[in-house]
């Protein structure tokens, strides 16, 4: 039985939903704790990531990276983030924000927000996003006064946020993709999380990749990763959970291994990562991965962009039911999409001449044509996310 299963036909409460976690929560803790992965971003004598962690990421398919982004940058992030919120359409129809100015976006090629109900599960056990979320995770019943819609994720990252864009260009996560992928690497795509108090949903058992299941070429790194860059503290009310080294499995059969469970969403081999502001997490793709609704009192929100092998995309037909499933990703849409890192690094560099620059291989002889200015904003960056590389 479900732990926190609806009990005498009437919806679960979002307190009774906390309680129904909360011993659950503190198993999963105690294997994360055990399992160690988890320090600053360290880098070895060649300049890569340090070895050591490497390996820990390629075992166990995560790893925190404690630390990274400092206070201000952290405060320029959070203010760019609520200015999104807050700009955001009031309900998903809308075309206006909450003081009834124009919304953000509403001019973009793709509208950058998505909606779900409150403490809903939007994806689980429907067809979407290629039915990759055969499960769905228990939806508590919001209090009487909660909104019709609440933001569920934001995107472009790089266009709405001066911040974000500047922390795309960071040269260790770069590093520690460059390490990973390559130094040919190329980027997916953004998607900022929001897990609002008491009301933020929740994303249900998964695996990321779609393309590359049946490869002959498959391998565990095959389908790429993401970072997520914690700009509050993730708790055990609110955070990502993962089950460690699920990503060298293949598919997986979602809705069996639950079944298996007893029905259960309570994932017993799954740990909770739980951050300070500051944080990175880097989660492999293809790790079965989800969060529950947000019933604690904790605001989340994660910045999340991920990196791919450059031979993972080329020739690949775009996934995700991002655009028209009939595209095929070719050198010049790589190139297009790969150029916002480029601008980035620039970006970045003006705020922040004396930190290290990244060298980002691909562009090293194209600097001058991607500095960040009026011109590439209007050329790389408007609208990118309608050039994302999702296999």
């Amino acid at each position: 039985m479900n732990e926190i299963s609806e009990r005498s036909g009437e919806p679960l409460t979002k307190e009774a939903h906390a309680e129904g976690l909360r011993a659950y929560r503190e198993a999963g803790q105690k294997r994360e704790q055990a399992i160690g992965n988890r320090g600053p971003l360290r880098l070895g004598d060649d300049g890569k990531l340090h070895p050591d962690i490497l390996e820990a990421f390629h075992t166990q398919g995560f790893y925190i990276f404690e630390g990274v982004i400092d206070a201000d940058e952290i405060a320029a992030l959070r203010h760019d983030a609520n200015v999104m919120l807050e700009r955001a359409p009031v309900n998903r129809d809308a075309k206006v924000d909450a003081q009834g100015q124009p919304a953000l976006g509403i001019d973009y090629a793709r509208l950058p927000y998505r909606y779900t109900k409150p403490l809903a599960d939007p994806w689980g056990g429907t067809a979407q996003l290629g039915g990759r979320h055969p499960t769905q995770m228990t939806q508590p019943k919001p209090e009487a006064d909660a909104p019709e819609d609440v933001v569920f994720i934001m995107y472009s990252m790089c266009q709405s946020m001066p911040a974000g864009l500047r922390l795309y260009g960071h040269p260790g996560l770069l590093t520690v993709a460059e390490s990973i992928n390559g130094t040919d690497f190329v980027p997916f795509n953004d998607a900022i999380f929001v897990k609002q108090p008491g009301l933020g949903g929740s994303v249900s058992w998964h695996q990321d990749g779609v393309t590359h299941w049946d490869s002959p070429d498959w391998d565990p790194g095959i389908h790429g990763f993401n970072f997520q860059v914690q700009l509050y503290p993730a708790t055990l009310g609110n955070c990502l959970w993962v089950v460690p080294g699920s990503h060298k499995l293949g598919r997986i059969d979602i809705k069996a291994r639950v079944a298996a469970n007893g029905g259960s969403e309570q994932l017993p081999d799954a740990v909770p990562l739980v951050c300070e502001a500051g944080d990175v997490t880097i989660v492999n793709r293809q790790m079965l991965h989800g969060s529950f609704a947000n019933s604690s009192p904790d605001l989340r929100i994660s910045l999340t962009f991920g990196f791919h092998r450059r031979q993972s995309v080329l020739g690949a037909k775009a996934a995700l039911a991002m655009e028209d499933d009939n595209v095929t990703y070719d050198e010049q849409r790589v190139f297009e999409r790969s150029a916002v890192v480029q601008v980035a690094i620039d970006a970045r560099y003006q705020d922040r001449p004396d930190e290290p620059r990244f060298d980002y291989k691909p562009f090293s002889d194209l600097q001058d044509d991607f500095r960040f200015n009026d011109e590439t904003f209007e050329r790389v960056i408007k609208n990118y996310h309608t050039k994302d590389l999702a296999i």
